[in-house]
């Protein structure tokens, strides 16, 4: 499986719920990201199907190294981007639904950047 964006999100949503609760599951994601239940059932599906996560016999989600890997790769973008923009003079919503969209395309040689950038002007991340 080609992961894209959604399956990056998804993935990312996970993490962070799996950080808040002991045990995820896909009626957790639903409420979380707004979307129906069969169409985050079929994504943990595919995600399943794909090494990213497993799904117990009680329905719980959790992430496998691979899946957390990336979550883990998503979601510090989404955090470094928002302090930048936010340490820009970007309202924190505005900074993190603008974080939301570029942390899925932006190269590894320009977060990298981003991140000395901040480093050397001393910026939150």
């Amino acid at each position: 499986m080609n992961l894209q964006e959604s399956g990056e999100m998804y993935l990312e949503t996970i993490l962070i719920l799996s950080g808040k609760k002991n045990a995820v599951r896909s009626i957790d994601i639903c409420e979380e990201m707004g979307f129906s239940k069969p169409s985050i059932s079929r994504a943990m599906h595919l995600l399943k199907d794909g090494g990213y996560l497993d799904i117990d016999e009680n329905g719980f989600i959790t992430l496998t190294d691979l899946g957390r890997e990336i979550a883990e790769k998503i979601y510090e973008r989404h955090k470094v981007l928002t302090a930048l923009f936010v340490g820009i003079g970007v309202d924190e919503e505005t900074a993190s639904e603008d974080a939301c969209r570029i942390e899925h395309v932006i190269s590894d040689t320009t977060f990298l950047a981003v991140k000395k950038h901040m480093k050397e002007h001393k910026i939150e991340m």
